[in-house]
């Protein structure tokens, strides 16, 4: 699907295709891949890279235009896996065009909430901008779930909740690798910027968005290593527990096998036979105290035995 936009008072507007000066192509079919690679000059390689949801970010530099593949973040979907993804998508400006590659419609939304725009460069800097708070937006949620999984965890001791927050720590990976490619875009963007004596304002956004990033890759890597050592800590914690319980059965089968078994020749006609002498009401009763104390003394003695150990 193509979709075509104009620049028009800072915004963009949604126009017929000959008039539109910023190209959205998403999912291309067959007949708009060849429009691509005729009109655009785009070969095989950067489209299937645009389209590739594990590309690597980086930037080309052409004589008369530029390319670049960036990470971006997938939109939550709040499910209970917790999974956050990232995927790619392809930009190329020339001087009168921004042709837009990727594989859904939700790219263009919100754009020039921050800053007007007077020229495709404007649009792939604001762009990117989204991009970058998009992260940001995004590790706040990790925040507040890892938050609820941990008051979770600490009431019900579940392991599913380890499953997600396993997840979350994989999504911060994840997340960490495409910041650091993106800030790499950046750096090179930069310098090209520099090198062209590009205009002011142009430099200082690129120079805000390089230490967005920075400030958002910092952050992943801090919420990594908690969460890292939270998960760590939570294994151990449910692993003690499930020794102590095991414990404490054990405990219990090692006193009542023998119990069971003076149950169980209380129970014969043999020790009827065998208290002939004695009342019947002094015999049973005498069995039972004789079985608590048994059992008492069993359960003082492997307590001992436990703390010695210790």
């Amino acid at each position: 699907m193509i979709k075509g936009h104009r620049l028009q008072a800072g915004r963009l507007l949604e126009c017929p295709e000959p008039e539109a000066s910023v190209l959205w192509f998403s999912n291309p079919d067959a007949a708009e891949r060849m429009v691509l690679l005729e009109r655009f000059n785009l070969d095989d390689h950067a489209l299937e890279s645009a389209l590739d949801p594990d590309e690597v970010s980086r930037i080309e530099f052409h004589p008369n235009a530029l390319f670049l593949i960036w990470k971006r973040p997938e939109n939550y979907s709040g499910q209970d896996s917790f999974s956050f993804d990232v995927s790619s998508f392809g930009l190329l400006l020339t001087s009168e065009h921004m042709v837009l590659l990727c594989p859904d419609d939700t790219q263009l939304a919100g754009l020039g909430s921050h800053r007007p725009m007077a020229h495709p460069l404007d649009v792939l800097l604001e762009l990117l901008f989204n991009n970058i708070h998009h992260y940001l937006g995004h590790l706040k949620v990790i925040k507040m779930i890892a938050r609820e999984l941990q008051q979770q965890f600490n009431a019900s001791m579940d392991s599913r909740h380890l499953v997600q927050m396993f997840n979350l720590s994989e999504s911060l990976v994840y997340y960490i690798n495409a910041i650091d490619s993106n800030g790499s875009v950046l750096t090179r963007l930069r310098n090209h910027a520099l090198k062209h004596q590009y205009a002011t304002d142009t430099l200082a956004v690129i120079e805000d968005m390089i230490i967005e990033n920075d400030q958002c890759h910092k952050q992943a890597q801090i919420y990594s290593t908690v969460f890292a050592s939270l998960m760590d800590a939570r294994g151990n914690l449910v692993n003690n527990n499930t020794n102590n319980l095991l414990r404490k059965l054990t405990l219990i089968n090692v006193v009542f096998l023998p119990l069971n078994l003076l149950a169980g020749i209380g129970g014969m006609s043999e020790f009827s036979m065998m208290t002939t002498p004695i009342p019947w009401w002094i015999s049973y009763p005498t069995l039972l105290v004789g079985m608590a104390g048994l059992g008492v003394a069993m359960v003082l003695g492997l307590k001992r035995m436990a703390r010695s150990y210790h």
